[in-house]
């Protein structure tokens, strides 16, 4: 398993790379929000190495819209990964699963040359999702033993906890596994 993280602008800029292979870099919500931050923990973890990948947090509508804005402000190089956040939103919404699924193929659509996945915690995996789909691979939150989340899906990245900053685990035999699979796009 390969070590990991995931950050927005609630931390720094300058985090601790010691060890990771992965950093997800949160670059918008909606149709206008981008992270204050995401060129410079970009940039901290492109110089440390570590494959990188931009998430979107998902609103319920204009599904079209919000796909363009998100590739329109995450950085594209050859390897990045593209993740949805799928969740409830700070007004007690969510995405519906079939917005969910074409958020993520219009994505594919617009960065045909980068993976592009879904996160999700496993109430949602277990309870909202009706169509399994997660473009090129599940990224799921289950705060348990890191690799071992309590879903019977095929998953590629495991958030196992967000004490004191939100820690994963990946499913590869290396970090060149990764990113030939990340550049596999």
């Amino acid at each position: 398993m390969l070590r990991g993280i995931d950050v927005s602008s609630y931390q720094s800029s300058s985090y601790d790379t010691d060890g990771l292979s992965f950093v997800f870099v949160k670059a918008t919500e909606g149709r206008s929000y981008v992270n204050p931050k995401l060129g410079a923990q970009t940039k901290t973890a492109r110089d440390a190495g570590c494959v990188v990948g931009f998430y979107h947090f998902l609103w319920p509508g204009n599904l079209t819209a919000q796909a363009e804005y998100f590739v329109s402000k995450a950085p594209e190089k050859r390897g990045d990964i593209l993740a949805v956040d799928w969740e409830t939103t700070s007004e007690g919404t969510r995405a519906s699963n079939s917005e969910k699924d074409r958020f993520i193929r219009k994505v594919k659509e617009l960065r045909p040359n980068h993976r592009t996945i879904l996160y999700c915690n496993r109430n949602f995996w277990l309870n909202h999702d009706s169509t399994s789909y997660a473009g090129d691979g599940l990224w799921i939150a289950d705060y348990v033993t890191a690799g071992k989340p309590r879903i019977q899906a095929k998953w590629r990245f495991h958030q196992y906890t967000d004490n004191p900053l939100d820690k994963n685990v990946a499913d590869f035999s290396s970090k060149a596994a990764l990113k030939e699979w990340a550049q596999g796009g």
